[in-house]
């Protein structure tokens, strides 16, 4: 059995461009946020998954990279690690679900994205030199915040990140997109 958190590279066809963003699913993938994953060459689902299957419905639409959150406590997750990277090409993604609990200097270690959940809150920034991005919750709604799934191309410059609310169908602006010249390359 592969491990949930590998998305083997024998499965990965082609270098992944297009990135899908999960996090927080607390045990519900909602249909909106499987549609709005298709089409990703890659996901990455940064914790609080609450259900196996939720993975398994997720590797149905492309290869997953996953890490353990707080809610993962099951025995099924102890599978997941607490931090992976993924790999697109050559561009680095540190994946964690608290980016409160980021151990290391990102850049100095040569990653040029820090993948987090946790706060349940959408939202990206660039600091010295590396993008984070939070992707929201796609689970049961939590604090009167959106749902949302977030979906990065990186085929194109510059580099394309949108964030989509599930319930509304559309995009959320929160404000200006991701430059290369963000990230160190």
């Amino acid at each position: 059995m592969i491990p949930p958190c590998i998305a083997p590279k024998s499965t990965l066809e082609k270098t992944p461009h297009k990135i899908g963003l999960i996090s927080d699913t607390h045990a519900l993938l909602r249909p909106e946020a499987a549609k709005a994953l298709r089409g990703s060459d890659l996901i990455i689902h940064a914790g609080d998954v609450g259900d196996p299957r939720i993975l398994d419905a997720l590797r149905e639409i492309a290869p997953v990279v996953a890490v353990r959150g707080n809610v993962d406590t099951a025995e099924w997750a102890q599978a997941l690690p607490e931090t992976t990277v993924a790999e697109a090409g050559s561009v680095h993604l540190y994946v964690l679900h608290d980016a409160k609990t980021l151990d290391l200097d990102p850049k100095a270690a040569g990653f040029h994205f820090v993948i987090s959940g946790h706060s349940h809150k959408p939202a990206h920034t660039a600091r010295n030199g590396v993008i984070y991005i939070n992707p929201g919750s796609a689970g049961p709604r939590r604090f009167h915040l959106p749902i949302t799934i977030a979906r990065l191309d990186l085929a194109q410059t510059p580099w394309r990140l949108e964030f989509l609310d599930l319930e509304k169908g559309r995009t959320v602006n929160l404000g200006a997109g991701i430059d290369n010249d963000d990230a160190t390359l």
